[in-house]
């Protein structure tokens, strides 16, 4: 057994660079549950930006505008929108997780860094990936705030309500024609992630479109990567789609883990929150694919939630639509009973209902 030269703790937080933070921090407490915790911005010293930090239970997502026309963060939300910057690591080590990434060939970002305050020190660091995308790794053993210095703790002003979000399950990152390989070479080499499955054309696809996708973990499976590239078609993909809209490889989405999807996806679907849709009659025949599940097919039925099982047991998962105006980034719901994989018997059916709203976009 070769040692794991970047061990990870999992996933430390999600930072998107948005055009309005204080409207978007209050989108994901009414409709995602997110408690709002910390906050940064004029009141507490930073003068060029505000950050809203929002958990619930191990997710911690950070929501950042700019205060100025000209920053990195203002020409990243008119390049791509509302879209994620920073995918950072929870390591005990980022300084040695550096030095292991950059001696690999990783393009260093930013030097390892110690910030401080009273409740202790964070030392952080960070590497380039796909896009404009980074990983920060991200050492907090010896600090006991809020979320880091420079943050002060806040609560929600409006009345909160969780429903059920437990952790990230894992990020999907959509890059260019022909750049898949090199992607996945690049966390196996520069990070150590193992090649969990690969999908190809055959596997995703439909009468008019496919794309091609690998799957890459780290040593404890805590962080799971798939990348995806567009593959030929009669038209469009909607890796193309996204790729015209983003302007560069990025985070297509995040799936969250929940253990109950029932309640979840009902409390979102009341809240407002949009999901893309199967038709009714991919429910006919689902169970004789999938074998016996605990829950009852109406529910999910009601429900739009999908259904896939694996050598291992079942999964759940349903796909929202994009969070933003941009057809780009958007949510997996998804409930893990034993299944290990991604829900490979249902990317047709979810295909051809993300070729309809693409249709409506006048983008196929």
């Amino acid at each position: 057994m070769t040692q794991d030269f970047l061990p990870i703790n999992g996933t430390d937080h999600i930072e998107f660079y948005v055009g309005n933070a204080k409207q978007a921090s209050l989108y994901y407490q009414h409709c995602l549950g997110f408690e709002l915790i910390a906050y940064a911005g004029p009141e507490t010293g930073l003068k060029d930006r505000c950050s809203y930090v929002l958990k619930q239970d191990k997710i911690r997502f950070v929501l950042t505008t700019s205060l100025q026309p000209d920053s990195i963060i203002s020409d990243h939300v008119k390049k791509h929108g509302d879209g994620v910057k920073v995918l950072a690591l929870w390591v005990d080590d980022a300084t040695k997780s550096f030095h292991e990434t950059t001696s690999r060939g990783a393009q260093p970002v930013d030097e390892p860094r110690k910030i401080k305050d009273e409740f202790g020190e964070i030392t952080m660091a960070s590497i380039q990936t796909y896009g404009e995308t980074i990983h920060t790794f991200v050492e907090r053993k010896n600090y006991k705030g809020v979320f880091m210095p420079g943050f002060v703790s806040v609560k929600s002003n409006v009345q909160v309500n969780p429903i059920g979000l437990k952790y990230i399950d894992h990020c999907v990152g959509n890059v260019e024609l022909g750049q898949m390989n090199r992607w996945v070479n690049f966390y196996e080499t520069v990070m150590g992630f193992k090649l969990l499955i690969t999908f190809d054309d055959k596997d995703i696809s439909t009468e008019y479109s496919a794309l091609m996708s690998k799957v890459v973990s780290n040593g404890n499976g805590y962080i799971k990567f798939p990348i995806n590239e567009p593959a030929a078609g009669k038209k469009k993909s909607q890796i193309e789609e996204y790729l015209d809209f983003y302007h560069s490889a990025g985070v297509q989405h995040i799936a969250i883990a929940t253990d109950d999807i029932i309640f979840t996806v009902g409390e979102l679907r009341k809240r407002g929150v949009e999901f893309l849709r199967v038709p009714d009659t991919y429910y006919d025949d689902v169970l004789d694919r999938v074998g016996h599940i605990n829950e009852d097919l109406q529910a999910l039925k009601k429900l739009n939630i999908l259904i896939d099982r694996d050598e291992e047991g079942y999964l759940l998962q349903i796909f929202t639509k994009p969070i933003q105006d941009r057809p780009t980034l958007f949510f997996e719901i998804i409930e893990r009973n034993g299944a290990k994989s991604f829900g490979k018997g249902n990317f047709k059916a979810l295909f051809e209902a993300i070729e309809l709203e693409q249709g409506l976009r006048g983008n196929l």
